[in-house]
């Protein structure tokens, strides 16, 4: 992200700004196949990953990609470090295999290392080789990013089984999410460490979509104030593109201040949920209408979409969830102009 983007983010953020700004989070889902590439030739090539992203960097400089120059292996990267196995393919997302059986298990689970575990030093060797032509670009290192506690936890033991041991064996989930709290607070430190840079902190957990608003308070709330807490920070971004009105009234009180959420919520609904000081980032239908329909359809549907609230303040114009495959260059483009039109 360049110091440009970076200001107009933070004025969006602050409310200083209502700008026509448009803003996708893009990795490992679409790059690839945009580029021409398979998926475990982006993981394995920093000369590839670095030129897919600088691809489109230069080829659309009026959007914001987020977390930009996104050095990820899908949703491998925090399993790994707690020993989960992995299995790859050539065009399809990475996938950790649970390393839980039974909730006693949860006990022998170790704190990883971030600076030692799993994928986590290719993630910040990845940067660390690439950190001086990023910048050539005229970029910045801006995020440190990690999945949320319980879409970590989800991998570990399952998802059904999570939230199975919501109800059966709370302490004993407590265990497990108080560990992984630990992780991602040194990992998220590690990465700022590593790049003064940063100044934003990006969690994706779509589990706090699957659960109610009790668990949601007994589960989740602590924890993600406490990672959001984890160093200061002017941008605090949380992806939840599942069902988004359970954690939305408590995002200010855990420190975020932009939330990408599911399409199936309205601009409308979703600000009367997440209050005025919120920065809402969607929620254009990503794979119906970003990937599958036509420029003119994008168009049209982005129109809609920004024509269907008054106040245009803390909005970045995006899709609700990250940048699916198969998205073209045209239906992008389509939208940017949309936006950048109204």
């Amino acid at each position: 992200m360049t110091d440009q983007q970076w200001q107009n983010l933070l004025d969006v953020v602050s409310g200083k700004a209502s700008l026509p700004a448009a803003a996708f989070i893009i990795d490992s889902p679409w790059l690839p196949g945009w580029v021409g590439a398979s998926t475990l030739d982006y993981y394995t090539s920093d000369e590839l990953w670095l030129t897919a992203n600088e691809k489109a960097m230069h080829m659309f400089p009026d959007a914001i990609f987020l977390p930009g120059f996104w050095s990820e292996y899908g949703m491998c990267t925090e399993p790994s470090a707690f020993g989960a196995r992995l299995t790859w393919s050539e065009n399809n997302l990475p996938h950790a295999h649970k390393i839980i059986y039974a909730t006693d298990d949860i006990l022998n689970i170790p704190t990883p290392n971030v600076k030692t575990d799993g994928l986590l030093p290719f993630v910040i060797n990845r940067l660390k080789k690439n950190e001086t032509a990023i910048r050539s670009m005229g970029h910045e290192i801006r995020f440190a990013v990690a999945r949320g506690p319980l879409n970590i936890a989800s991998f570990l033991m399952g998802t059904t089984e999570l939230l199975m041991a919501l109800v059966m064996n709370p302490d004993k989930v407590h265990t497990l999410l108080e560990k992984i709290t630990l992780f991602t607070i040194d990992w998220l430190q590690y990465q700022k460490e590593c790049f003064p840079s940063i100044d934003g902190i990006m969690i994706l957990d779509d589990i706090v979509g699957f659960i109610g608003d009790d668990d949601f308070r007994n589960f989740a709330l602590l924890y993600l104030k406490r990672i959001f807490s984890s160093f200061e920070a002017n941008v605090r971004l949380f992806h939840n593109d599942a069902p988004g009105l359970i954690c939305a009234p408590y995002l200010n009180e855990i420190g975020v201040n932009i939330f990408n959420f599911s399409y199936s919520h309205s601009m409308p609904e979703m600000r009367k949920a997440v209050g005025e000081k919120v920065t809402l980032l969607g929620n254009l239908p990503p794979r119906d209408v970003l990937a599958a329909g036509t420029p003119a359809q994008v168009r049209a549907a982005v129109e809609k979409m920004v024509s269907s609230i008054d106040d245009h303040a803390r909005i970045l114009w995006s899709c609700g969830g990250g940048m699916p495959q198969d998205v073209s260059s045209e239906n992008i483009r389509a939208f940017i102009d949309a936006v950048h039109s109204r």
